[in-house]
């Protein structure tokens, strides 16, 4: 059977539907950063603190994929990753919490949760992300597929807001973390997000800044600024409590003033060795992590902020505030002597190694570049653009406790 011709005008009318449902269709499809089937295991991104954007990086090829951009403040940002690494939540200092997509490089969601954040977590399985804040204080919970809000956690003591600090992801879905202005260390129970069970302990110290998980999520250490030492706890014993250690590292000398806060994370533990920043001296403290002892201590070029343990925990590579932002020096934990020292740029401000510690990337922001070096010749392999970069992250930290 043969079907009448239609008449011009219809012919006309199906080719714009045609047209309209093509564009629909490619509208629904948002273009790839990255191509597919791409595995997401060797991504990373740079926070490009004064243009709020991130810039989205290949670890393996070494070069920079794509710019994400209208993030907003980011000059003190920090990211975590989902389980399968295909998504960042980008903490901003301006109290949003954002969270990206990378294989899209589309932003997927956002939330103004506080006036000013200076990090956050996600939970042992990926269904929660929990925000640190300064202001107002506390914790927030959220939904990390949605971002809706389960939980707000106020940081009250003695009818006081405390700025929080030091938040890690713990085991069982539990988070851990600092009040700076309390002097204590709160942890919080999410196995059900929306009534959260809380453990307080009082007395820590003055002032914890920042603190680190071990590897294996065991211990917490917290960094006094009010005081010489550190406040730990054993997260595995039957009832855990705060244990005070490296009292007075400095007794006798005056401190130096503090240019820039050290950080502390869980790369800066070295085999049966936690590497630390000294706060206001020259000197990396080396720490006996049997006995939490301190074993030995480094002198080093200025004041470290980021102490960091290459992944196979050979070298600690080292890097300061000003005036020496500029140095970053590498330290042989076999002989504990100082095997190199290099200025890959101005204003060095982070670094982060490969999974499997063969290069480092180092952001220079004021040279307004990211650095390539490969860790055994100390070789620089590549040198990418990037807009005053600070942050550096790869998505092989969704695999590790405390990151």
């Amino acid at each position: 059977m043969t079907l009448p011709s239609l008449p011009p005008v219809s012919r006309r009318t199906l080719l714009a539907l045609s047209s309209a449902t093509a564009l629909a269709a490619c509208a629904s499809k948002p273009a790839l950063l990255i191509e597919p089937g791409r595995g997401s295991g060797d991504l990373g991104l740079v926070i490009e603190r004064e243009s709020g954007s991130i810039g989205v990086l290949d670890t393996t090829a070494r070069t920079r994929l794509g710019t994400i951009t209208g993030l907003g403040d980011l000059s003190h940002a920090s990211v975590v990753f989902s389980r399968d690494g295909g998504r960042a939540y980008v903490f901003g200092r301006d109290g949003a919490l954002t969270k990206v997509n990378l294989i899209t490089g589309r932003i997927e969601g956002r939330v103004m949760q506080a006036g000013n954040s200076i990090g956050g977590a996600i939970s042992t399985d990926g269904t929660l992300v929990v925000a640190q804040n300064y202001q107002p204080g506390g914790v927030k919970v959220f939904d990390a597929r949605t971002l809706e809000p389960l939980a707000d956690i106020p940081a009250v003591v003695d009818g006081k807001a405390s700025r929080v600090v030091g938040l890690a992801d713990i085991p069982r879905n539990r988070f851990i973390f600092s009040l700076f202005d309390a002097g204590q260390i709160w942890i919080a129970d999410l196995a059900d997000p929306r009534k959260p069970q809380l453990t307080k302990f009082a007395n820590i110290g003055k002032q914890p800044y920042d603190a680190l998980v071990s590897p294996d999520g065991r211990t917490y250490i917290a960094g006094l600024f009010g005081e010489d030492g550190l406040a730990k706890m054993d997260l595995w014993a039957p009832q855990p409590r705060v244990e005070r250690i490296l009292p007075n590292y400095g007794r006798g000398e005056q401190p130096l003033p503090v240019f820039k806060m050290p950080h502390l994370r869980g790369w800066s533990i070295a085999g049966k060795h936690a590497y630390l920043p000294a706060i206001g001296r020259h000197e990396v403290l080396i720490v006996d992590t049997d006995t939490w002892k301190e074993v030995g201590r480094i002198k080093v070029d200025g004041q470290p902020v980021f102490v960091m343990a290459r992944p196979d925990g050979r070298q600690v590579w080292v890097n300061f505030a000003v005036p020496d932002y500029d140095t970053v020096q590498v330290i042989d934990t076999q002989t504990r002597q100082i095997v190199h020292s290099l200025k890959p740029g101005k204003a060095v401000l982070h670094m982060e190694f490969t999974p499997r510690g063969d290069a480092v990337w180092i952001s220079a922001r004021d040279d307004h570049k990211v650095v390539v070096v490969d860790t055994q010749s100390f070789k620089t392999l590549a040198e990418l653009p990037a807009r005053s970069p600070s942050g550096i992250f790869f998505t092989s930290r969704a695999a590790r406790t405390g990151f």
